[in-house]
């Protein structure tokens, strides 16, 4: 397994990342912020994670509001 130190996604799983910002923000904000359906029509964190697994650009938005937020 190669290392990625300059990775700082590396090792943090998806679900970690959606649970944290939901915690952080709630599913109304999160929504207003990344405007996706999986955020804003009965979200679950399992529906979200479903959906950002199959579509990439949705997932990299996830991802940079997460980086963004831990860097708070």
């Amino acid at each position: 397994m190669e290392s990625q130190p300059n990775n700082p996604l590396h090792g943090v799983k998806l679900a970690t990342i959606v649970e944290f910002l939901v915690d952080h923000y709630g599913w109304e904000e999160l929504g207003e912020r990344i405007h996706i359906n999986c955020f804003r029509s009965n979200p679950t964190v399992k529906s979200s994670l479903k959906f950002l697994r199959r579509t990439p650009w949705a997932r990299e938005k996830v991802e940079n509001l997460y980086l963004r937020t831990i860097k708070k």
